[in-house]
């Protein structure tokens, strides 16, 4: 690019040199053109421009799987639902991690994505609010499934690791366990190293060993919440938010050698238009 910079200078001063102001001049305007033309596609040499930055690349990603089941909407003995004990859990995980985004999906016997991944947590918290158990029948409570949101999940944590290579994924389930569930469980089959933290969270013990599967597959530990103890012990790996990597070699920019090179020619043309006003003014006859 330096080069043709070069051709382009050395052309219109050849031209300078000629006769004829019409052809000089256009020559100029045309080489001043054509070197602002290139510069403003900012050629390199010797590198590449590194890809922009992704907006948030580094936050984590947090799948929140809810069980809305019946079994959710039995009191916990002190006065709220288990589903509301689990609200308060999400929403104390929303506190821990402000800047993450987060997915919300629920299910009992089949899975619903309340929320695809977004960062937009202020218009979350309505609907978590919302969140309430289904209502249920015998016949309903026997087809629940601990494992009903496997495929849904499946495919967000794709999709993330994907499109947000460098940040954590933390899966937190938070259910019963529908202990009294005739179904045969689907399992959890999450891509290989996508899950770098969470943890089960069980909200009855009479389905914490359905619970405690669902902890084996998908690798995180199993809570057992009853209290109003606030929610520690869920398991990150702080290894996987890998530090940015190095900005790639962006070479060397040319672009102001180019504008330099455009904004001499507009000189020498401003200066060619000066030289010859001076030099009409000076043959023109002064009226008597």
């Amino acid at each position: 690019m330096v080069a043709l910079c070069a051709v382009v200078v050395l052309i219109a001063l050849v031209v300078v040199r000629q006769r004829g102001t019409v052809g000089r001049r256009i020559a100029l305007l045309v080489g001043a053109a054509v070197l602002l033309a290139i510069a403003i596609a900012r050629p390199v040499i010797g590198g590449a421009t590194p890809p922009p930055a992704v907006a948030g690349a580094h936050d984590p990603s947090i799948f929140v799987l809810v069980d809305r089941s019946a079994d959710m909407g039995i009191s916990d003995g002190r006065g709220r639902t288990r589903l509301a004990a689990a609200r308060d859990d999400i929403a104390a995980l929303m506190d821990r991690y402000p800047n993450a985004r987060f997915a919300v999906i629920s299910f009992a016997s089949r899975p619903a994505l309340n929320w695809p991944l977004s960062q937009d947590n202020w218009s979350l918290k309505p609907v978590v609010d919302a969140i309430a158990p289904y209502a249920s029948t015998p016949a309903q409570a026997a087809r629940a499934d601990v494992g009903a949101a496997s495929t849904v999940l499946r495919y967000q944590l794709f999709s993330a690791v994907q499109q947000y290579p460098r940040a954590q994924n933390l899966v937190f389930y938070l259910g019963a366990g529908a202990p009294e569930s005739q179904e045969q469980a689907r399992a959890f089959d999450p891509p290989a190293g996508a899950i770098d933290g969470g943890a089960v969270l069980a909200y009855d013990a009479a389905g914490q060993a359905a619970l405690q599967a669902v902890a084996g597959q998908l690798g995180v530990p199993l809570l057992t919440r009853g209290g109003d103890g606030p929610l520690t012990g869920w398991a990150e790996n702080p290894g996987h938010e890998t530090a940015p990597a190095p900005a790639a070699a962006t070479g060397f920019e040319t672009y102001w050698i180019l504008g330099m090179g455009a904004a001499g020619l507009v000189l020498v043309e401003l200066y060619l238009v000066l030289r010859q006003f001076v030099r009409t003014r000076l043959v023109t006859p002064e009226p008597p």
